[in-house]
């Protein structure tokens, strides 16, 4: 059984992406990780090059900025990234994406455990997303539980939308859920970055009329307006210890919750059966 990781990045030092520990998080049981490089302006190409592994293959991109409706640039650099794997199985991280150590066999188990029936096309992985800080996640049904992070390769198989997921043919994949969670950082910034990074990454998605209607143009982010979060108990994977070690700015999550009681009366009830009432699935579980 081979096994390919892929991602893309683009000025992650610039926006403080975690990108070379979601690398070094996916390397050890890969056969090759294929990164996707942007055209950056920082040294982004630089840091995956000084990390001197033979695992890694670069493919140098330049992106389109023509392509700001809905993230497509976003699934594009995923599909480049994508058509360069060679293993059976692809395993994808976003820039902001890290996979603890203490997973890694639940993952290979799965693959090998799926290697030869074909009816699984995908497998499934658990969520946690962190914000403002290290020490709490967001927790409340706006956020997206579980997502595809492991595909078959050469089955047709293509990003969606903006990078969320992956679809054959438009269809939903067929997949089976894993024992792993996927540690989502995109949310654990200095208020500055974060503000910079979501200026730029509405462009992404919107005209500029849509976000100098939408868009508040202020200095630092705002990290009260969550509507629910927990602290987290648990460890971080091995490869953040550094990153974690130099956070640099204080978070003070908020005293009350943001929800609506629309939210409250939908979170009751998810906690209560387990249920997450109209849930949004882009895969079937078999």
């Amino acid at each position: 059984m081979k096994i390919s990781g892929f991602t893309f990045v683009r000025n992650g030092l610039k926006f403080d992406y975690p990108f070379i520990e979601s690398i070094q998080s996916m390397i050890p049981i890969c056969d090759e990780v294929i990164v996707v490089v942007g055209d950056s302006e920082d040294e982004t190409l630089q840091k995956i090059l000084d990390l001197n592994e033979k695992k890694i293959k670069i493919i140098q991109t330049i992106w389109d900025e023509k392509l700001r409706e809905g993230g497509k640039i976003l699934a594009q650099q995923t599909n480049i990234a994508l058509t360069h794997i060679t293993g059976d199985w692809g395993l994808y991280l976003q820039a902001d994406e890290v996979i603890h150590e203490k997973y890694l066999d639940n993952i290979l188990n799965a693959m090998h455990t799926h290697l030869h029936n074909t009816e699984v096309e995908g497998l499934l992985f658990n969520y946690i997303h962190f914000y403002g800080s290290y020490d709490y996640y967001a927790d409340s049904r706006k956020w997206y539980r579980k997502e595809i992070r492991i595909i078959r390769n050469n089955i047709g198989v293509t990003s969606w939308k903006d990078a969320q997921g992956f679809r054959i043919n438009n269809r939903k994949m067929k997949v089976k859920e894993i024992d792993a969670y996927i540690y989502h950082y995109g949310w654990v910034k200095h208020p500055k970055v974060m503000m910079e990074k979501i200026k730029i990454f509405n462009k992404l998605w919107h005209d500029d009329d849509w976000i100098a209607k939408n868009i508040q143009m202020k200095d630092y982010f705002d990290f009260s307006i969550i509507e629910k979060l927990s602290k987290f108990e648990g460890t971080h994977p091995a490869v953040m210890k550094n990153r974690i070690d130099n956070y640099n700015w204080k978070f003070t999550p908020p005293e009350k919750t943001k929800m609506g009681l629309k939210l409250k009366i939908l979170d009751y009830i998810e906690r209560s059966t387990g249920l997450r009432l109209g849930e949004y699935k882009n895969y079937k579980i078999i």
